[in-house]
């Protein structure tokens, strides 16, 4: 996904790439398996709504084959799983945060995978 594009618009960029090899990726499509109106899901891409709600952002991240905490940040949103986390120690979880920030995807990736596998 684009870092330059905003929520609504790499949501369009999205589906009308998969749209592309057939029609089960039009609006009224991907509108109907997600539980939206069509106009509703266009006002969304066009950037006249603001984004729907975590759930809804999560059927369209599924139905279009994307990270759902991806389209989340691009909405502003963050994953309820996650919110719970930081709610347990939101010191602790900022200073991590704040500590990762300057570091590579790469690095981030390294210290993920050596907290999963009891490295820590």
């Amino acid at each position: 996904m684009s870092d330059d594009l905003d929520f609504g618009e790499t949501l369009r960029a999205r589906r009308t790439a998969k749209a592309e090899n057939g029609p089960a990726f039009s609006l009224r499509q991907v509108a109907g398996r997600v539980g939206l109106e069509p106009s509703y899901l266009s006002k969304i891409e066009r950037g006249e709504e603001p984004p729907p709600g975590e759930q809804t952002i999560r059927r369209i991240a599924e139905e279009l084959g994307e990270n759902p905490d991806v389209l989340l940040a691009l909405a502003g949103k963050v994953s309820s799983d996650l919110l719970e986390i930081i709610r347990e120690r939101p010191t602790v979880v900022a200073e991590l945060l704040r500590a990762m920030r300057g570091m590579s995807a790469k690095r981030v990736s390294e210290i993920s995978r050596q907290i999963r596998g009891g490295g820590w």
